[in-house]
């Protein structure tokens, strides 16, 4: 078995090797980093969705309040206007869902179904919790989601959701009587859910490291060629011209050329020996013939 094919048998060894374990936790990074981009991006939802609430009850609230003596104006309700904003923000980002799942809402599309439901309820039974991050099964796929809840801190909110009696009559004509009332200072009822498939993170995950993957076959596949030309060039071909020269000596042609070594490396030295062999035994037939 020849020397560099021995040396491109370890080479491709080790490169198969290191390419598992890199791609391996490469791969596990890049899904990580992934998920936290979309984790991140998803806070980020929930956030403009506390301002565009905060906007409209502080701001957009006030200037219907005449209106809503005669006509319900569902455009000073912040639950609406933040529902609004996400359908139009969907057309350019369908791929996150957003909603302010409620436990009982006013309006039915806002309506918690059952696992929007259990997470209000841990929300619910645990004042501590401020988020929650998971995964669930749709038919869409696997799905990630982020959890909020809602708390009921401003009284001014109370003003439609306390009891009938003080909710706007514009109000009650719109949607009934039978939803959206109740509701207690401080309470949790609800939670802003954002879901985003899995597929997405791992969509991005999956093309970066298609990328580095590539890149890092490219990179070890013009190593190795470096390598082996510099192996057969400093190595594989001076040895062969030593091994030739050194066969013609044992054979006693002691007329042979001397191998004119470049540096003072290994090779260098055992030129140097054969050479210093070369003549020791010239030197002996020498003797001898005399």
């Amino acid at each position: 078995m020849k020397l560099l094919f021995k040396f491109n048998l370890v080479f491709i060894l080790v490169f198969a090797l290191g390419l598992a374990a890199t791609g391996y936790v490469s791969w596990r990074l890049l899904e990580r980093n992934a998920r936290d981009e979309i984790a991140q991006n998803a806070r980020l939802l929930m956030d403009a969705g506390l301002s565009t609430r905060a906007y409209t009850s502080s701001q957009v609230n006030p200037l219907l309040q005449t209106q809503m003596k005669y006509t319900f104006q569902p455009q000073s309700i912040p639950a609406y206007a933040v529902a609004e904003v996400f359908s139009d923000l969907r057309k350019k980002y369908s791929e996150y869902f957003y909603k302010e799942a409620a436990l009982n809402p006013t309006n039915p599309r806002n309506r918690a179904v059952d696992w929007e439901a259990d997470i209000v309820g841990r929300f619910r039974a645990s004042a501590d919790q401020k988020e929650l991050v998971g995964e669930r099964d749709t038919p869409l796929g696997r799905t990630l989601y982020i959890a909020r809840p809602l708390r009921i801190t401003n009284p001014a909110c109370l003003v439609c959701h306390d009891t009938i009696e003080r909710a706007p009559k514009t109000l009650i004509d719109k949607y009934g009587q039978a939803n959206g009332f109740g509701w207690k200072l401080n309470e949790v009822v609800g939670a802003q859910v954002v879901s985003v498939p899995m597929s997405v993170p791992l969509a991005r995950a999956e093309k970066t490291f298609h990328v580095f993957m590539v890149s890092l076959v490219g990179i070890f596949v013009a190593i190795g060629v470096v390598l082996n030309l510099m192996l057969w060039a400093m190595v594989i071909r001076p040895v062969t011209k030593l091994s030739k020269l050194a066969d013609r000596i044992s054979l006693g042609e002691v007329g042979a050329p001397e191998f004119k070594a470049g540096g003072r490396d290994e090779i260098g030295r055992l030129a140097e020996s054969i050479t210093r062999m070369r003549r020791s035994l010239e030197q002996a037939m020498n003797m001898l013939g005399a």
